[in-house]
């Protein structure tokens, strides 16, 4: 009965507009209270511990720390000369811009692993230069938020983070590496629609007169963006820093890029940036710690094991099982965050993985597919809304174009399901 009245008042405060975080947290402590009316021992003290217990972990640290690098590395200018670096590689012509926006943000995925900041750091590039080639806004901003929705797949990801905090047995190295093949694959996925539609419909048009940047003029002026991901990424796996210290090298490095080298950031911009870091990370992290108190309603009123017991006795093989959980995680895509995602359903799920003995890393791997894919499908699509505000048009308008893309990285994410060595083979290679 409790159990009941727990999901009931969650899904109720949800269409009641209540925030995914306040809904989680007010659910758990109501089916705290009401078993503790019933069972003295289960007391309300458990809703101030575990929301202390949700987040207070050490991995989590890196989030605020990556956040901060998505808002430097935005008002840099770093993603300006990488556009003009990979548009001085590909050459224009029809398809070429859709192409290098696509390119761009995957590589921005290697800094900062936010959908979000990519979305508002490309698309405030991208689709003013793709809008002087002739391509419609609601196709721009449905390619830059397709692209940015890679971000959470490339390492360093935010997603991964919370999944590792969540699950035992998957580090953070092991899915930084397992997300980087899947992270190209879904990319390249991405690049073919969107090239595709551009011939179709003889988008860009003015794009071929637009001047071609120089190349090694534009290699040179990228070279600090460029060496970025190395620096993150190569020091993580030398072993000179974890990654949450590979976060806070990836700050400072991007404050270096952005006040010494471009001066593009001036000591005045500092406020704004951490308070618009600051914020967001603190989204997140109210949002992790309330689902704690949701996390520890679920296993204590023995909620877990029913549903676990009913999804494995359906009837349905274990392929079924597989099927049938990836559909509900990507409807569940279209209307929450990754993040409220990863909270709700990993605890649901972990019994699941544990029975069929589904290598967590992989699992992991395939979870954040489906995320990407939710963060640019209507009607509730984070890097959507962030592109669509950019390119000034209704996110009704993009549907269209999207749906798509939406198609393409579905296909990606099926390979990945098939062929798990895709998101494996590279962590086994390096020994995690």
């Amino acid at each position: 009965m409790i159990a009941t009245l727990l999901f009931v008042a969650f899904l109720g405060m949800m269409f009641l507009g209540v925030p995914i975080g306040a809904a989680l947290g007010l659910a758990g402590a109501a089916a705290i209270a009401l078993a503790n009316a019933e069972t003295p021992w289960f007391g309300l003290l458990a809703v101030p511990q575990n929301f202390y217990a949700g987040l207070g972990k050490y991995p989590l640290l890196a989030i605020p720390m990556f956040v901060l690098v998505g808002s430097i590395f935005d008002r840099s200018g770093v993603a300006l000369r990488l556009v003009n670096f990979a548009v001085s590689i590909v050459g224009r012509g029809p398809g070429m811009l859709p192409l290098v926006a696509i390119a761009v943000a995957m590589f921005l995925g290697g800094i900062s692993g936010s959908g979000p900041a990519t979305a508002a750091a490309v698309g405030g590039v991208m689709i003013a230069a793709m809008a002087r080639a002739g391509y419609p806004a609601a196709y721009s901003a449905s390619v830059v938020a397709g692209a940015a929705a890679t971000d959470i797949l490339i390492p360093p990801s935010v997603a991964f983070i919370v999944y590792s905090v969540l699950v035992p047995g998957a580090s953070v190295p092991a899915l930084f590496a397992a997300g980087m093949f899947p992270g190209v694959l879904a990319g390249i996925a991405l690049i073919v629609p969107a090239v595709w539609l551009a011939r179709r419909h003889k988008m860009g048009g003015a794009e071929a007169d637009m001047p071609r940047p120089p190349f090694w003029r534009s290699l040179r002026e990228a070279s600090w963006g460029l060496a970025a991901p190395v620096v993150i990424l190569g020091g993580m796996r030398a072993g000179w820093f974890t990654p949450t210290e590979a976060a806070v090298v990836a700050v400072f490095y991007g404050l270096f890029v952005g006040m010494v080298v471009h001066r593009t950031i001036r000591v005045r911009d500092l406020f704004g940036i951490l308070r618009e870091a600051g914020e967001l990370s603190a989204v997140i992290l109210v949002v992790v710690s309330l689902a704690g108190i949701f996390a520890f309603s679920l296993s204590t009123l023995g909620v877990i094991d029913p549903i676990t017991r009913a999804i494995v006795q359906s009837g349905l093989s274990e392929q079924g099982v597989l099927g049938a959980l990836i559909v509900v995680l990507l409807v569940a895509g279209m209307f929450l965050d990754g993040i409220s995602i990863f909270l709700i359903f990993v605890p649901l799920l972990m019994p699941i993985m544990q029975h069929y003995q589904w290598d967590v890393v992989w699992f992991g791997v395939v979870l954040t597919l489906t995320v990407a894919i939710g963060q640019f499908t209507p009607p509730m699509a984070v890097n959507l809304m962030v592109s669509s505000k950019i390119a000034g048009v209704r996110m009704e308008q993009t549907t269209r174009w999207v749906v798509w893309l939406v198609l393409a990285m579905t296909v990606a994410m099926l390979l990945v399901v098939v062929f798990p060595q895709i998101a494996l083979w590279l962590p086994q290679r390096l020994g995690y």
